[in-house]
């Protein structure tokens, strides 16, 4: 590259998006793991959400994100998204994705919880994230202006003043490398490695959040994480394999280890209530030592085809999930906080961006709504690629200086962190064991960043003492909800 590159750190669907809706300006895209190592958006199994069958719009389609949202959403941002999604669609299947069809040609659309219509477009059945990132990935890779580098962890930010002009990188051997940029775009994922039960993969600990609060960045709202409710229950493992929402909308129910059906006397949706509202519910079920499942026996079809990625799962822990109950817990899955932008992906600091569950924009509100994070992934990440690529390169000015992300946790650290967040910080909070815990991060916080990082979340918890959405202050609740939940437990 003759020029300073556009660096993209982070090679997710958000990242590869916004580097092909760049061009013809060079990219440098920066992954912090090997090419074996899977992002977050590989592991996405719902889908896409889009207004794309009979009777649908996007009216409703904004409607039911609201709703999920609790109505924290900014609705101008919920509104363009769900606008944006037929053509989303349309540009994904130009770049090679190949979507789900009925015999007669037209799309197959699934509905999961939240939604008021079928609308989640899969390719593959429940490999759509695999099949999205090996379509995208081809393409970049194809790409003449899109170059890549593995295994660069960025750890420091280059400021001129007081624009981001570079990064530094580090690789697990332990080179370094300087890199001056046009600007920087962190397309890093979320935090949900940060919690001991996640579905997500051991990169998504918040290192790209972290390195822009670090510089000053300003953030917003990272006290809303969405557990999901139904991750393969592996006691030990940090890792666990999601089971997909789409199984619920497809017929399959939450029962206890009593056959009691979970979900019956808690919302008139049933099983296919909010995310947060059926987490919520479940982690209160395992509070009292029962233990949850999930009875897909009656779902048809070819679960091969439309379910390959929960069936080589449960069959590699020894689990028929066509005739036996699939073990299930909540886990950590989604932030819709993050490093704040405005509408074009810009943060409060000139020259860096986000994108994806790196950034919050506002769109998710205080819960994300099923299957609208590829989208929204794909959609923002090709604005701000195009925006960036229209966008006049001005050399930074000023005195040089270093942004530091700093040194990390040791391992077993990590190990005990997770558990604190999970313990304080899960889909259940109270005051007291929030105040607790951020009293240990702040006071841990020079031992390493994820101290630091788990401390602004712990602290955003504990501000918003009222509940909103994933955020569920147990202290804060009328009598009436305690007793629905307890009765349920």
């Amino acid at each position: 590259m003759t020029s300073e590159p556009l660096l993209i750190v982070g090679a997710g669907i958000a990242g590869i998006a916004t580097a092909l809706a760049a061009a013809p300006t060079p990219v440098l895209l920066l992954n912090r793991s090997g090419g074996a190592r899977r992002p977050a958006s590989t592991m996405a199994q719902g889908g896409i959400a889009a207004a794309l069958g009979p009777g649908d719009a996007a009216q409703a389609h904004a409607r039911d994100t609201l709703i999920a949202g609790a109505h924290y959403n900014d609705p101008a941002m919920v509104h363009w998204l769900c606008a944006q999604a037929p053509a989303t669609i349309a540009w994904l299947e130009r770049q090679g994705v190949a979507f789900d069809r009925d015999a007669d040609g037209a799309l197959q659309l699934g509905r999961e919880g939240g939604h008021g219509q079928a609308r989640i477009v899969h390719a593959g059945g429940d490999a759509t994230g695999a099949r999205l990132m090996q379509a995208l990935r081809e393409r970049a890779q194809a790409a003449a202006h899109i170059h890549w580098q593995d295994d660069a962890d960025v750890e420091a930010l280059l400021l001129r003043g007081a624009v981001v002009a570079g990064v530094r990188t580090r690789s697990r051997a332990g080179d370094v490398r300087e890199i001056e940029a046009r600007g920087v775009v962190l397309a890093t994922g979320g935090i949900g490695a940060a919690f001991a039960r996640s579905s997500n993969p051991p990169g998504a600990d918040g290192a790209g959040l972290a390195l822009g609060m670090a510089a000053g960045a300003r953030v917003r709202d990272l006290e809303f994480v969405q557990f999901h409710p139904t991750a393969l229950d592996l006691p030990g493992a940090r890792s666990l394999p999601l089971i997909t929402e789409a199984l619920r909308g497809a017929g399959a129910r939450l029962h206890d280890d009593g056959g009691r059906a979970v979900m019956a006397a808690i919302d008139p949706r049933g099983d296919l209530a909010p995310r947060d509202i059926v987490a919520r519910t479940v982690w209160r079920a395992q509070q009292t030592g029962r233990r949850i499942f999930l009875d897909a026996s009656t779902v048809t079809g070819d679960w091969a085809q439309r379910f390959p990625t929960v069936l080589a799962a449960c069959l590699e822990h020894g689990i028929d999930p066509r005739r036996q109950p699939i073990p299930i817990t909540p886990a950590a899955h989604f932030h819709m906080g993050g490093l704040a932008t405005d509408f074009h992906g810009n943060t409060s600091i000139a020259g860096l961006y986000a994108v994806g569950e790196a950034a919050c924009n506002g769109v998710h509100g205080a819960n994300r709504l099923a299957s609208n994070s590829l989208l929204e992934g794909v959609a923002c990440g090709r604005r701000l690629g195009a925006a960036l690529a229209m966008r006049a390169h001005a050399s930074a000015t000023g005195p040089a200086r270093w942004s530091e992300r700093g040194p990390g946790l040791p391992d077993g650290q990590r190990e005990a962190l997770r558990g604190l967040l999970w313990d304080a910080a899960g889909p259940v909070r109270n005051g007291t064991q929030l105040a607790a815990a951020w009293r240990h991060c702040q006071d841990a916080g020079a031992a390493g960043w994820q101290m630091r990082l788990a401390a602004a979340l712990l602290g955003a918890a504990l501000d918003r003492r009222a509940s909103l959405g994933a955020h569920w202050r147990e202290d804060a609740q009328t009598p009436a909800i305690l007793s629905r939940m307890a009765q349920s437990a």
